[in-house]
């Protein structure tokens, strides 16, 4: 969410001296890596974020909005989270359920801690370090998810004012996750609400930079009314690309309540020169930016003139976006990142499906005192099926909370989940999954899954 910012007064700073002579490690393997000013994905593909922004902190119960958001072409989500410093906290099991569903439907997470927003001039705004304690509050939910996640420590960190400790603060945030043992690539936001009009970030990117022992930092940018031009546009981003540092539009629209940036000029720069971008945002403004909404009440078959514009216009989502090269060939499934963890278990299914039957596995992924996060895979059999049912009954006292990519319903301990309209038909052969969150006491023993055919 943006808030009104003038820009009267500022003055442009110094150019960037010369190019960063930094060393880069080479690609690893465990997650996401900088190189060259370039973002590479787990298998060493480039990746250029193509994507959106979705309000989850304030709208949790829109949990189909990922599955929505990639069907629309989408490769990676900007998923806006609370430390508790200002809106209700979002807890270790949510962030789990939300790493779940980008990796159901194939999307990267960018999360980020919305909170620290305008922080020195909004005096409900916390700090970085603040919102470094959040993360590290819940590291053992993002350690394990390296290929799949991106921490953006905090949204806008510094408003107008105060914004000269930028540099030191975000340096120091960053050696704090570091030191704390997360090797996730870095995204870290400008000051100035965003836009950077002080050149702050953009003077002393190589600086912060330096200060990640891993060299995994990637630098974001909001683009809306300070960049107004397209020549504004290409030359600020321009001297990351010189300098061989990595830069992303984290944010941008197509209008603002501070003046008109130049989106077909943001979207044309970046698709030319491979920089990354995501839009604000899929659905849920208020306070005046209601024209920033993509979608109509979250509805994707409602898309607003900037929802067609982003996703399907020139240099649009749908045109530019090329999914993660770690999805590649399969279904992905929860990994486990909660302490203490239960060791994922699949009986596999006793006869083979009988033509245009289907099977089901059950495991589970995460697990933590009196908690768990599961996820049951449906394949076809010898025939495409049209639709699917999956039971199961706990054994144990169990109870499912929360699901996605389902319908889940109980009668007691019985359970039964079946196809939304996206994932019901399967081609012969083919899976889908839905994943769930669930409680536990004691035990938590696999239960026998049936699915049947509609």
């Amino acid at each position: 969410m943006k808030k009104l910012l003038s820009v009267a007064g500022a003055a442009l700073l110094t150019a960037l001296a010369a190019v960063f002579a930094l060393g880069q490690p080479a690609h690893a393997a465990t997650g996401f890596s900088v190189s060259n000013g370039r973002l590479y994905d787990a298998g060493g593909v480039e990746f250029v974020m193509r994507g959106v922004n979705h309000a989850h902190t304030w709208y949790p119960q829109q949990t189909s909005s990922f599955a929505d958001i990639k069907a629309l072409g989408a490769n990676t989500v900007r998923v806006v989270l609370s430390s508790g410093d200002r809106w209700t906290k979002n807890s270790a099991a949510d962030v789990a359920n939300v790493i779940s569903l980008c990796r159901a439907n194939r999307l990267i997470c960018v999360l980020e801690v919305h909170d620290t927003t305008g922080y020195g001039e909004e005096g409900a705004a916390a700090s970085l370090a603040k919102a470094t304690d959040y993360w590290l509050s819940i590291a053992d939910v993002l350690k394990g998810q390296e290929k799949y996640v991106i921490v953006n420590i905090g949204n806008e960190p510094f408003g107008n004012q105060g914004y000269s400790a930028w540099t030191i603060d975000t340096s120091n945030a960053i050696k704090r996750l570091r030191a704390a043992g997360l090797t996730h690539t870095i995204m870290v936001d400008a000051p100035n609400w965003g836009q950077d009009w002080s050149f702050t970030m953009r003077d002393n990117a190589g600086t912060v930079f330096a200060a990640d022992a891993q060299r995994n930092t990637v630098f974001s940018i909001h683009m809306y009314g300070v960049f107004d031009t397209a020549a504004e546009i290409s030359d600020y981003l321009g001297r990351f690309r010189a300098a061989g540092l990595p830069i992303v539009v984290g944010e941008f629209g197509f209008n603002h309540s501070d003046g008109n940036p130049d989106e077909d000029a943001i979207m044309a720069y970046s698709q030319a020169n491979g920089i990354g971008y995501l839009g604000w945002s899929w659905s849920g403004n208020g306070g005046g930016v209601e024209y920033l909404d993509m979608t109509t009440g979250f509805n994707p078959a409602q898309l607003t003139s900037w929802g067609q514009r982003i996703f399907n216009g020139a240099n649009g989502i749908a045109a530019t976006s090329r999914e993660a090269s770690v999805y590649a060939g399969s279904t992905p499934t929860a990994s486990p990142t909660v302490s203490p963890t239960v060791s994922p278990t699949s009986p596999p299914p006793t006869t083979p499906p009988p033509s245009g039957g289907c099977t089901a596995t059950y495991t589970v992924g995460n697990s933590w005192q009196g908690g768990f996060q599961g996820e049951v895979k449906v394949t076809a059999g010898a025939a495409a099926i049209t639709g699917w049912t999956v039971r199961w009954t706990y054994a144990n006292g169990q109870s499912v909370t929360q699901a996605w990519n389902a319908t889940v319903s109980n009668s007691g301990s019985t359970y039964t989940a079946r196809n939304v309209d996206y994932n019901g038909r399967l081609g012969a052969g083919a899976s889908t999954s839905f994943g769930f969150i669930g409680t536990w006491q004691g035990t938590n023993s696999i239960p026998a899954v049936t699915c049947t055919p509609a």
